[in-house]
């Protein structure tokens, strides 16, 4: 593994060239917009081409800017992977705590969660794909990040909330944990992602067609909710 600094801040030393003139809240808004334009080539590349595939210098070249800035803000080509891994997992979490859910039944709130998490993993496949390689190696840059265990716990304190109301409407007889949960939402919506070329390769069964996945999305809360009340 190259050099440590994985999602670091960017260091003071060996700096980059200031603006002469700005403010320094104008050099900060203008870091943190270069480091966005980074990571979202950086999450683009890792996910076509893996960890071991990607180059920095594409990514450098895709965000007309220097191997020199990029290693100026996450230390090397593992910390990139590092950071834009922390980021697709921050972009669900962010969506999950967007979801008005406490103004739901509990039943339509649980139904409403997986549904969404399913739209979510459609509509951004770089998450289940950048997932997915990391498991290939053992987890081992997410076990290094010191931001994930914060990014990704409250979802099941968001899951608790659910199970404690559906537990006091009747909703959810079955004696499960937040984690549990979680996991049987993750393992249909990821199976959406990952499986789409096999399946149709040996079904001839399109996935990603409109109303399949429409009819997916109702299979799930279908599945959730019949889990969770005991049934299955």
């Amino acid at each position: 593994m190259a050099e440590a600094a994985q999602g670091a801040a960017p260091r003071t030393s060996g700096s980059v060239p200031r603006a002469s003139g700005s403010s320094p809240r104008a050099r900060v808004r203008d870091a943190e917009r270069t480091r966005g334009e980074l990571l979202a080539v950086a999450i683009d590349e890792f996910t076509r081409h893996g960890l071991a595939g990607a180059r920095v210098d594409e990514i450098a070249a895709r965000t007309r800017t220097t191997k020199r800035m990029i290693y100026y803000y996450f230390g090397s080509k593992e910390g990139l992977y590092t950071a834009a891994l922390e980021e697709v997992y921050a972009g669900i979490r962010a969506y999950e705590r967007s979801l008005d859910l406490t103004g739901l039944e509990p039943a339509a709130a649980l139904r409403e969660l997986a549904g969404s998490s399913f739209d979510y993993h459609v509509a951004h496949p770089e998450l289940a794909r950048l997932v997915g390689q990391e498991n290939l190696m053992g987890a081992v840059y997410l076990h290094g990040s010191e931001r994930q265990a914060h990014l990704n716990r409250p979802i099941l304190a968001i899951i608790t909330d659910l199970l404690e109301r559906g537990r006091a409407a009747g909703v959810v007889r079955r004696p499960v944990s937040a984690i549990e949960v979680h996991l049987f939402i993750s393992s249909w919506v990821l199976f959406q992602v990952v499986n789409v070329s096999t399946i149709r390769a040996t079904f001839g069964y399109d996935m990603t067609d409109d109303a399949v996945r429409a009819r997916h999305r109702e299979l799930i809360g279908d599945a959730l909710l019949d889990w969770l009340g005991g049934g299955g």
